[in-house]
Parts: C-alpha cells; sequence; structure tokens
C-alpha cells in the first residue's frame, strides 16, 4: 500500500492484512475468469477467446483510475510511489522470453501460480521452468550485467514521455480498451473455437 502507510493514513498491521485481503480476492478473480486455463490463455494469442484481454484491462483501468481520484483527493501521494527504471535493451529483450514463454507454456509468471494453485501439473512444470529460469541469470550475470544496464533512460512516466497530463493519458487508455474490447469481441466471433 506504500505510500497510504507512509503517508500514516493506515498502520503497518492494516497494510498487511489488506494486502492479504486484496490477494486473495485477486486470486479468486484470476480463477473465477478462468486463468487457471492454459487453453483459455493462449485463447488470447489466437483470437478465440479475449476474457483474459478484458479482465488485464479491467484491472489496469480500474487501478490507474483509482490512483488518480486518490492522488486527487489527496489520500495518496503519486510522488512516493516506486517506478521501475528503464533499460530499453533487456526490458524488450526480457518481454520476448516472457511472450514466448507464455505462448509455449500457456501460462504468465502469476497464472502459472493460479493454476498450481488449484494442483494442475504444467503449471507446476512451468513454474519449475520460471525457478531454474531466475538461477541461470542470478549465476549468469557477470556475463550478460553490461547488456542488462545497457540503454538506461531513468524512471520516466508515460504521460511525461509523449507530454501530456496524467488525466488526458488516462482518458486515452480507457478509448485504447474499449477498442481493444470491441477488437476482442470482433475475434471472438471471426476465430470462433469449440468449448473446452
Amino acid at each position: 500500500m506504500g505510500p497510504l502507510v507512509v503517508n500514516e493514513l493506515i498502520s503497518s498491521s492494516a497494510n498487511f492484512l489488506m494486502a492479504f485481503l486484496i490477494g486473495i480476492g485477486f486470486g479468486f478473480v484470476l480463477e473465477s475468469s478462468g486463468f487457471s486455463s492454459s487453453r483459455k490463455l493462449a485463447g488470447v494469442f489466437y483470437g478465440y477467446d479475449t476474457v483474459v484481454l478484458k479482465v488485464f484491462f479491467t484491472a489496469a483501468i480500474t487501478a490507474m483510475l483509482g490512483l488518480l481520484f486518490f492522488s486527487l483527493f489527496g489520500w495518496i501521494d503519486l510522488s512516493l510511489i516506486y517506478i521501475n527504471p528503464t533499460y530499453l535493451p533487456s526490458a524488450i529483450a526480457g518481454g520476448v522470453i516472457m511472450g514466448a514463454g507464455f505462448i509455449m507454456g500457456g501460462f504468465c509468471p502469476g497464472t502459472s501460480v493460479c493454476a498450481a494453485a488449484i494442483g494442475k501439473i504444467d503449471a507446476l512444470v512451468f513454474i519449475g521452468g520460471i525457478f531454474i529460469g531466475v538461477f541461470a541469470f542470478g549465476e549468469g550475470y557477470p556475463l550478460w550485467e553490461s547488456f542488462f544496464k545497457a540503454g538506461f533512460l531513468g524512471f520516466p512516466r508515460l504521460n511525461e514521455v509523449i507530454g501530456v497530463s496524467q488525466g488526458v493519458l488516462a482518458f486515452v487508455i480507457v478509448l485504447i480498451a474499449f477498442g481493444a474490447f470491441y477488437v476482442g469481441e470482433w475475434a471472438e466471433q471471426k476465430f470462433p473455437q469449440k468449448e473446452y
């Protein structure tokens, strides 16, 4: 809960309780939406099932608008929110590797845990692959440290990069989400898949 704790709006103990309850709620939404099914997840890439796209876009928009309104009401200080540093080449390489793993395995790291929680063997194998990858990256870090740290762009925010306010960017992202929902509906009709 970061800034809410720093600003003493909630206590550290309440922070852990809220994180626990939000985690349970998030897991419930993932499972209810079918995120434990590798076929449903892969369906996004093939166009026959876009529920994953819709759920994630809805979650992103809810979080984005929630943070903006919390900031507007003075409940949260957005300057206290940590932003990951941007190293462009390694971010692109990591995205390609994760995307390939997502397509081949049918899970992303989060959804693999969701599926493993209900006992899916393929998800457990996928998680094993994650640990092997993390271990290999950590042990081999000196070999690719220079690549990992290349192209440092600082801590950019998208609205600052394109030169618009946070509100304008939020509005544009909401429009993009509605466009994605429309394209998703079209794709599901264009590429129907039998129920599984």
